[in-house]
């Protein structure tokens, strides 16, 4: 089963690759969390990563395998916006044309982000699979290598040096809390703490309306995406056959907290931490807050996988939370 995810000396390796592209982001205790559960709290920073979200990570160490035949055709994505930016940023460090296709509905702090690298951004789609359907009609097309945002051992290496960086810093966490989509980051840092440190739980978080891997992962099966409204964007998909196996080889549970829970936790982060984050990267803290994260062995690690969030909407959010 392990075969899914890379290997120890793999993230290891892609560290190592990709450490002068990125930010080693900071892991930061969160005092009112601490004392709100009775335990340490750690919040590890992908918001403050070079594009906004951990994304950066494996893109980079894909493109950097890449020979310069493959890199000569391009690169295609499909996003919701993070990994779109990462890929635009990875392209433009190794010289690679990149093409990103995104739902029509992503918001427009990601596609802004994604054009500003660089990359020929598409945003016809009306939801994410149908960006994807589209990425991978272009790559067929052109010979470009569709990059995907979710599978591929060399893309959950470079997401598993998360999950490196938290253990180095704090070797004696017990359980960490991350956003959970299609499987990339869960993937990446499983593989890395199965042989690192076989004693941390990794427990993935998911808003209600972004809940495929939890569907999936109850019913053994591949689930599909309802395309409902949600403040998670991010963590919008359907989840496959190969995205459950990383799940069911990597998660110990998945925690699902309501909408508006994870709107709540976005404005806490920023009022209570001075950090601003996307709904996708508050999902870990919505499930601490909400009671959905179930038992926690301390100290507890909580990935803040991203921070691109529109400015109207993050001032939405706490306007409401103050009503």
């Amino acid at each position: 089963m392990l075969s899914v995810l890379p290997t120890a000396s793999a993230v290891r390796s892609a560290a190592e690759r990709i450490r002068a592209h990125i930010v080693r982001t900071t892991l930061v205790r969160s005092p009112t969390l601490s004392e709100f559960l009775g335990g340490d709290v750690w919040l590890k920073c992908e918001c403050d990563q070079h594009t906004g979200s951990f994304k950066l990570r494996g893109a980079t160490n894909v493109l950097a395998l890449m020979d310069e035949p493959t890199r000569a055709r391009g690169g295609v994505a499909s996003s919701a916006g993070n990994h779109g930016a990462g890929i635009a940023a990875a392209a433009k460090a190794f010289g690679i044309d990149c093409t990103v296709y995104v739902p029509s509905v992503a918001p427009a702090a990601k596609r802004d982000r994604i054009s500003a690298m660089g990359a020929t951004v598409h945003a016809s789609a009306p939801h994410y699979d149908a960006a994807e359907a589209l990425a991978k009609a272009h790559a067929e097309r052109t010979g470009a290598t569709f990059v995907n945002p979710c599978l591929g051992l060399d893309l959950l290496a470079g997401q598993g040096t998360v999950a490196l960086e938290i253990l180095e810093d704090l070797p004696t966490v017990r359980t960490i809390i991350t956003n959970v989509g299609g499987g990339g980051l869960c993937g990446g840092m499983g593989g890395f703490l199965c042989e690192a440190a076989p004693q941390v739980t990794l427990v993935g978080a998911q808003s209600e309306h972004t809940d495929a891997m939890a569907r999936a992962l109850a019913s053994n099966a591949p689930a599909d995406d309802p395309h409902a409204p949600t403040i998670c964007d991010g963590l919008a998909g359907l989840v496959d056959a190969d995205m459950l196996a990383q799940g069911r080889a990597s998660l110990a549970r998945v925690a699902v907290s309501p909408e508006a829970a994870v709107a709540h936790a976005v404005a806490y982060v920023w009022i209570e931490e001075g950090i601003k984050v996307e709904g996708a990267g508050a999902a870990g803290v919505a499930a601490v807050l909400s009671g959905t994260a179930g038992e926690i062995e301390f100290p507890l690690v909580i990935v803040l996988s991203g921070g691109n969030i529109d400015d109207t909407l993050h001032s939405q959010i706490l306007n409401d939370t103050r009503e």
